[in-house]
């Protein structure tokens, strides 16, 4: 087997060139399924957690969700809007159908909204249940993509993602009919695939965190494809000074299948009738090569409606609620602390005190947390005003009294808040569509 340790380092630059991305995408992904206080901030000299800090400082942290509220609301609007969107026919709605792209690309979405960028590949190859078209969500983790700049990704060169699979799947997949590879592949990874560990793999998510490494009983396999330069020679008529032969440049695409150690594994040319690679992907927006989501957007207004939210329940918890101050030496002969709160909630009690000019007093505080409550609503209202998911879009309204004519008004112009992501989402799926045959 060749080895191309070239590729293999270009890949693994490309890869660690969205580390970025990455780690933002970990973040929104956290706070999204709400997990929104364990962010690292500073308090004073040292770090620590958000919930921490706020424990330090007497309270509870107390989350509430709007994140997870939004992705499903526009999810849900694109579930109605796709009712009335391409209809497949032939071989592409039987692929369609199969891979039961419905779901794919809803979760596509969801993935969309959250980091930003959408993957899904699409390949006719053999697997562990047959020789067919598929279709997958490849997670962004996984990806790899050489530096672009176009929002269709016409500019990319090199482009791949990292598989980690059990030595049955490796050798099925790679080997082919081919017995010389397959004990090849079996010599590459058997000390690291020998014995699985299936409770590893099975436990916790696809969060990667090295290019090379798999988890225990599993092989890294590294897809890599490049766009190569072909040169043809033809024949041509000879003339003065000219020679015997003339030369067509052209580009195809090439995959090659690389071990850790960077040993070839596999290699082909594209199969696919338009000759490309088999990845459809989107990143928004795209914009000098940055990626930024529409849950990036309002991430620091959910902060802040969960500071608000604790620092409300915290000046509640504080507050003077029904306290009774009574005077003790206003106390009647016989009588103690015990029975006169027993007494005072008693309905038609009496509790006999001294004369004097201290008299019983009930406080109960009033008012001590409208600044923050205001705060919080300023919050909510801004979440709203950015994200552009608005209440008519996840179908409420503020007034019974409201015409249909009216609603439906107001339903067109807060989907315009969302359209151009809704939109460039579906160009994604109709690029993803034109592939099914």
């Amino acid at each position: 087997m060749e080895n191309a340790k070239d590729i293999l380092d270009a890949a693994c630059r490309a890869w660690s060139g969205w580390a970025s991305v990455r780690t933002r995408r970990d973040k929104y992904k956290r706070f999204t399924y709400g997990d929104q206080w364990s962010y690292m901030v500073s308090d004073g000299d040292r770090y620590m957690t958000a919930a921490e800090r706020a424990v330090a400082h007497g309270r509870r942290p107390m989350t509430n969700n709007m994140l997870r509220r939004l992705v499903k609301s526009v999810i849900g609007r694109y579930r109605y809007r796709r009712q009335d969107g391409e209809q497949l026919t032939g071989e592409a709605a039987r692929v369609y159908a199969f891979n039961n792209l419905d779901e794919i690309d809803c979760r596509s979405l969801e993935e969309f909204l959250i980091s930003g960028c959408t993957i899904q590949r699409v390949i006719r190859e053999r697997r562990l249940m047959g020789h067919e078209l598929w279709v997958d969500m490849v997670c962004p983790d996984r990806f790899f993509v050489n530096p672009i700049r176009d929002p269709r990704g016409w500019d990319a060169e090199l482009v791949g993602m990292l598989h980690d699979w059990s030595l049955t799947e490796t050798v099925i997949r790679l080997a082919g009919d081919d017995p010389g590879r397959a004990a090849a592949i079996r010599q590459i990874y058997g000390s690291m695939c020998s014995n699985p560990v299936l409770g590893d793999w099975c436990a916790g998510s696809d969060h990667i965190d090295s290019f090379l490494s798999a988890p225990p009983g599993r092989c890294r396999v590294i897809e890599v494809w490049t766009l190569e330069a072909v040169t043809r020679r033809r024949p041509r008529r000879k003339t003065a000074g000219a020679g015997a032969t003339a030369c067509d440049v052209s580009t195809m695409w090439r995959c090659r299948w690389l071990a850790p150690d960077g040993t070839v594994l596999a290699s082909h040319v594209s199969r696919s009738p338009d000759g490309m690679h088999p990845f459809k992907f989107r990143f928004y927006p795209m914009i000098d090569g940055e990626v930024h989501s529409l849950v990036e957007d309002v991430i620091d207004q959910q902060i802040y409606i969960n500071e608000l939210i604790s620092l409300i329940d915290h000046v509640v918890s504080c507050a003077a609620k029904g306290v009774l101050v009574f005077p003790v030496e206003e106390m009647a002969p016989g009588m103690t602390l015990e029975k006169v709160t027993e007494k005072w909630s008693s309905p038609d009690a009496v509790i006999p005190i001294r004369r004097g000019i201290s008299k019983p007093e009930q406080i109960t505080a009033s008012g001590g947390s409208l600044a923050a409550k205001e705060l919080l609503e300023i919050q909510m209202q801004m979440f709203e005003d950015v994200s552009g998911v608005t209440n008519v879009l996840m179908g409420r309204t503020a007034s019974g009294r409201i015409g249909v004519e009216q609603y439906e008004s107001q339903v067109r112009n807060a989907l315009i808040a969302i359209a151009d992501i809704l939109d460039t989402f579906g160009n994604f799926i109709a690029a993803r569509n034109s592939a099914l045959v």
